[in-house]
């Protein structure tokens, strides 16, 4: 799995149950035990998006309370550009969106969403899956190795 550096303080339950209502969303078992580990932190590490895509970087998954990079600020920004059904978890260096499934079908599958291929309609799919859940995408994350 990978190092998560700077995570924020500790998050209890509690304020994670005052998160969804605030945000009106349900976050997943595994997304909220990964909260509950790190409240978001940065993640030097590779993502491969598809073949035909390529790899990307993961540069940081959002946390909650008081900090930069907040996840209600970037539900916010990203409410009317994002499918319904989706919350944004963290970024790439160049704003694209890493994505949790907040609905069926798409609960607790991770996403990419490229910003560059941003439909009119948010609801077209212009999304890659990378993972079944946050655990099996943390676990496919990769350094870089050339130099």
């Amino acid at each position: 799995m990978a190092e998560i550096f700077g995570s924020h303080d500790n998050l209890s339950l509690e304020q994670i149950e005052e998160f969804e209502i605030e945000n009106n969303v349900k976050l997943t078992e595994l997304y909220k035990r990964s909260l509950l580990k790190w409240n978001g932190g940065v993640v030097p590490n590779l993502f491969m998006i598809s073949d035909e895509q390529g790899p990307s970087v993961l540069n940081v998954f959002y946390g909650i309370e008081d900090m930069y990079d907040n996840l209600t600020d970037f539900i916010d920004i990203m409410d009317e550009r994002l499918p319904s059904g989706f919350i944004p978890i963290g970024d790439d260096p160049s704003g694209n969106v890493i994505c949790l499934g907040t609905k069926v079908p798409y609960y607790d599958k991770i996403y990419f969403w490229d910003h560059e291929q941003e439909p009119e309609d948010p609801d077209d799919m212009s999304m890659y899956f990378l993972a079944n859940d946050i655990d099996e995408f943390l676990d496919n994350l990769y350094e870089d190795t050339e130099e």
